[in-house]
């Protein structure tokens, strides 16, 4: 989980939940057309070229967050830093193609299929006969029982993040010839191809010392198109090479440099050519378009005093200049605005490439206490949402499609995907007042003056927190409708089109859903809701809307704020509070001192391991405590929990995916996860740079990747 799109299967661990009462919903399927294969909403745009038309040699400057911790992407703080050394470096059984789905690695695997199921469930890789680790040994099954022995949970010595799946397998040997690897289970496992990718050399998973310490800044054994020659945490490098072994298509580049630089500062690295890959927000990617619009046009800068401070901080503030160089001295914003055309004159040589990330942003309702551990409450929030809206403000002005996220557990392209948002229903305002006249909530009710040390209705503010607006660290909005709208108005303003798609750190809806996801048939809509708060037992309604604060949040902020306003249509009021990114997660989220909190998952082919611990019923642990594993939510039910279980235990796939979209409708009715949109994709790239730049589900190919040669052009068209 981030609200920064961290890597998948990096961050994929645990759940649990304390809900307010079981969901009476019978036997639910997924809504839409199920039997009919969904396509991702917008393809890759990686300016795709044949080989034939790619430069051997030059180096690839690759912009990463930071240095990578570790290079052992089974390890805690594997980030996706550690993903793309892994994809360059080492063995993947499968990899996933364009719609996001795994498909067999021909550079190592010649065929793997289930070829026994009675008694137990016998998995045969036959490896490629060329497959060799970079220090000549062959890729064999000493190699696969290694990665299975670190990672089956068996030896505490061994700091592993996860060991799902590889806790399934009872035994690995060798199968008739050194090229095969029989993987026997000791239950049945439908999401064995997640397994051994990637595959590390016996060298790192032999023993727990190697494991815990052996691969964190060296990989000394390798298997794939380059090697790493040098982790260099001076110069913020991990420096990848030609891998001189490699038996595939060599390598196009003759090194690939993946540099730290933070969000805000890519801009600036690029136009410099300390990168030349970088994914970038809303605001930088307009930059760079804008760069290849002006033709020194536009400059504020006639000559010396000519352009009065009025208007210069006027040109800056157009331009997204932050507030200290805007008020700053004349002669100080003369400086900031020449670096600022310089730069830009550097950036027409880049262009910026669009797709949608295989992740989405949620809304997150928390269901362990307050208002929102009634069921009718959240469903009441979800039934005040127009996603469809929320997904426009997001996407819309970057030009991808701007369509909700249908599902908790795939997105559009995958093979579990179908739009099941159905089982909730969909914007309702009429709907959202009943509920909450349901549960007790009135409009005009009394209102106790709160005591000293008396809990409020959400979660209690944390000491620190910072504001949003206002002088005690929070805005509320619907408290004052005059002072909710001038906000808006305000954010509409200032934040949309060039800030809408940034985010700091990811199938409209349908009427009609289960029973128990509506108000009992003749509730009256409390009237004047939107003018007034509801009070329930003395105590206003008011949710804790968190968010964070750092670089690239505008996006959050932007989103928050139009669900503020849809809540204040049906009476909900918003608790509005910025806390820093480095709290946002670790003193927020994970410890649940929020109402609600906008975040995202990133979308696995294998939902039945990876999306389990994210909505799986809390259980409490020996110390008293609630063990919530992912489930930052706290609401989960044992028949969520049983389809998982029955999805990761069938070999049918067609069975497998059905459970998946039965339990994706059950999450769906328990409203506590509100898919909004599929996070936009922006990467900037130099125009000749092929075969690289928004990948989207596709796993890169790395030796591919490369620089066109004089007078060759990439396809005219984003890859498919």
């Amino acid at each position: 989980m981030s609200h920064d799109g961290v890597g998948l299967r990096a961050v994929m661990r645990s759940v649990a939940f304390l809900t307010a009462g079981a969901l009476a919903v019978p036997v639910l399927t997924g809504c839409g057309s199920d039997d009919e294969a969904s396509t991702p909403l917008a393809a890759q745009d990686i300016a795709s070229a044949a080989r034939a038309q790619v430069a051997d040699g030059g180096t690839l400057r690759w912009a990463v967050d930071e240095v990578p911790e570790t290079l052992n992407t089974f390890q805690a703080d594997a980030d996706t830093g550690t993903t793309r050394v892994a994809q360059a470096v080492l063995p993947s059984m499968f990899r996933l193609d364009a719609a996001g789905r795994p498909v067999r690695n021909p550079d190592y695997l010649d065929s793997a299929k289930v070829v026994e199921t009675e008694p137990r469930q016998v998995v045969l890789y036959k490896l490629n006969q060329q497959a060799v680790w970079s220090d000549g040994r062959e890729i064999g099954a000493a190699d696969f029982a290694a990665q299975w022995r670190a990672l089956s949970g068996k030896d505490a010595a061994y700091w592993t993040a996860r060991n799902a799946g590889y806790d399934r397998i009872a035994k690995i040997e060798r199968g008739a010839n050194d090229l095969e690897v029989r993987v026997t289970f000791s239950r049945p496992y439908a999401d064995w191809k997640s397994l051994f990718s990637p595959l590390y050399p016996k060298d790192v998973m032999g023993t727990p010392d190697a494991f815990n310490d052996g691969a964190r800044r060296k990989l000394r054994v390798t298997a794939g198109p380059f090697k790493v020659q040098k982790v260099d945490t001076a110069a913020k490098d991990v420096v990848l090479t030609r891998n001189p072994r490699w038996w595939g298509h060599p390598a196009k580049l003759s090194e690939i440099v993946l540099h730290a630089v933070p969000r805000d500062q890519r801009a600036a690295a690029l136009a410099d050519g300390t990168v030349n890959l970088a994914d970038v927000d809303a605001s930088e990617a307009g930059r760079i378009n804008l760069a290849t619009r002006e033709k020194g046009t536009g400059t504020p800068l006639q000559g010396s005093g000519r352009t009065s401070a009025k208007k210069l901080r006027a040109w800056a503030l157009a331009h997204g200049f932050d507030s200290d160089d805007v008020h700053a001295g004349q002669k100080k914003l003369r400086n900031a605005i020449t670096t600022y055309l310089r730069q830009q004159q550097d950036l027409r040589g880049y262009e910026v490439r669009k797709s949608l990330e295989p992740a989405y942003t949620q809304l997150a309702l928390n269901g362990s206490e307050g208002p929102l551990a009634d069921e009718r409450v959240r469903r009441a929030v979800a039934r005040a949402l127009d996603r469809a809206e929320l997904a426009k403000v997001v996407l819309t002005p970057l030009g991808l499609p701007a369509v909700p996220v249908g599902s908790h557990l795939a997105l559009s392209g995958q093979a579990a995907y179908a739009d099941s948002s159905g089982a909730l229903g969909g914007q309702d305002t009429a709907e959202a007042k009943a509920l909450l006249a349901d549960a007790g909530w009135v409009a005009g009710g009394p209102v106790k003056e709160q005591k000293k040390g008396e809990k409020a209705a959400g979660p209690e503010r944390k000491k620190g927190d910072e504001s949003a607006g206002g002088d005690d660290g929070t805005y509320i909005v619907g408290e004052d409708n005059k002072d909710a709208r001038d906000h808006q108005d305000h954010t509409k303003n200032d934040e949309g089109g060039k800030h809408l798609a940034q985010e700091g750190r990811q199938h409209t809806g349908k009427q009609g859903g289960a029973p128990g996801a509506y108000a009992p048939r003749g509730t009256a809509a409390p009237a004047g809701a939107a003018a007034g708060a509801l009070a329930k037992d003395g105590k206003a309604l008011i949710l804790r809307f968190v968010l964070p604060s750092g670089p690239g949040s505008q996006t959050l902020r932007a989103v928050a704020d139009r669900i503020s306003g849809m809540l204040q249509k049906v009476g909900i009021r918003t608790d509005i509070t910025t806390v820093s990114d480095e709290s946002y997660f670790k003193d927020h989220i994970a410890s649940g001192q929020y109402d609600l909190a906008l975040y995202s998952w990133p979308s696995s082919p294998f939902p039945a391991t990876d999306a389990r611990p994210v909505y799986a019923k809390p259980v409490p642990a020996a110390d008293g405590s609630l063990n919530v594993e992912q489930n930052y939510t706290r609401v989960g039910t044992d028949q969520v929990d049983q389809l998982f279980d029955e999805a990761a235990a069938t070999l049918d796939e067609d069975e497998s995916r059905d459970l998946i979209r039965k339990a994706d409708s059950r999450i769906w009715a328990a409203a506590a996860s509100i898919p909004l949109y599929q996070r936009p994709q922006l990467t900037a790239a130099r125009k000749n740079l092929a075969n690289a730049g928004a990948f989207g589900f596709q796993t890169p190919v790395y030796e591919d990747m490369g620089f066109l040669k004089k007078g060759a052009k990439p396809s005219t068209s984003p890859s498919s």
